[in-house]
């Protein structure tokens, strides 16, 4: 690809991000795992601002998402009350570091996914997508919080500010979260990208990286694809791809077919 690729690698998830054609990063990501909890947490944050403050912005984002994680308040909350807080504590730590930066305006986006036993619980803010795979099969994506949405959902032509977010963690208000939650099923996958990858990969794109039998090398491939197809506009890229464990399932197929085996027993 002739770009560096930083991974970031827990136990069925990978996450990757790449340059692009743009002198700074501005994407962080994190994948974090509670093995005696079963629970995974992955985040992606797309900074924003002027002066390096995109980059500080994002880069807070995910340090407030190791902090909380490790404070362990998502072993006895609901997953939804976990992930608001998480993202309104990063809007506050955004606010506080505006007023350490003699300029620039630290915005950022943020996508966050919580895997948890057989749930799966999400939210985010901006225009990082995730998206919920049931093998080819998209059954859920995010909704963009962006003027160009907003246009979709009108029905309206494209215009130059288009790419303008209406929600987003650092600005002045406290920003409203949208949240998603669903029970997990063998071979459901999620994908969490940031706008330099959903520009340029197709749903279907994604929906086979998710079941791409290599899941690192697949995930290289299709960040290289994306700077390819950005060309000298490629913007900063991140992906992140989490597949659902089986044992779940077999756990209650065994339990089953012990029951029916008793049941045979005693007839």
């Amino acid at each position: 690809m002739g770009e560096q690729v930083d991974l970031c690698i827990a136990p069925l998830a990978i996450a990757g991000r790449v340059r692009g054609a743009r002198p700074t990063q501005q994407d962080e990501l994190i994948c974090l795992h509670a093995p005696d909890a079963d629970a995974r947490l992955l985040v992606l944050a797309d900074g924003m601002g002027g002066d390096g403050a995109g980059e500080l912005a994002a880069r807070a984002v995910i340090e407030v998402a190791r902090r909380v994680w490790e404070q362990g308040s998502w072993r006895e909350q609901p997953g939804s009350l976990f992930l608001e807080a998480l993202l309104q504590e990063a809007h506050r730590e955004l606010r506080r570091l505006r007023d350490t930066l003699p300029s620039g305006e630290p915005h950022s986006t943020a996508v966050a996914l919580l895997i948890k036993g057989e749930r799966a619980c999400w939210a985010h803010v901006g225009d990082s997508r995730l998206y919920r795979f049931q093998g080819q099969r998209c059954l859920e994506q995010t909704r963009d919080h962006s003027v160009a949405q907003l246009k979709r959902q009108r029905g309206e032509s494209s215009t130059a500010e288009q790419h303008k977010l209406l929600r987003g963690l650092g600005g002045e208000h406290a920003p409203v979260v949208d949240h998603g939650l669903a029970m997990l099923r063998p071979g459901q996958a999620f994908v969490l990208c940031s706008d330099g990858v959903w520009e340029h990969l197709s749903t279907a794109e994604l929906a086979a990286l998710s079941r791409a039998r290599d899941p690192q090398a697949a995930l290289e491939q299709a960040l290289a694809l994306v700077v390819r197809r950005g060309g000298e506009h490629a913007d900063n890229a991140s992906l992140v791809v989490a597949r659902v464990a089986d044992t779940g399932w077999i756990r209650r197929l065994l339990a089953r077919m012990r029951s029916v085996r008793r049941d045979d027993v005693t007839a």
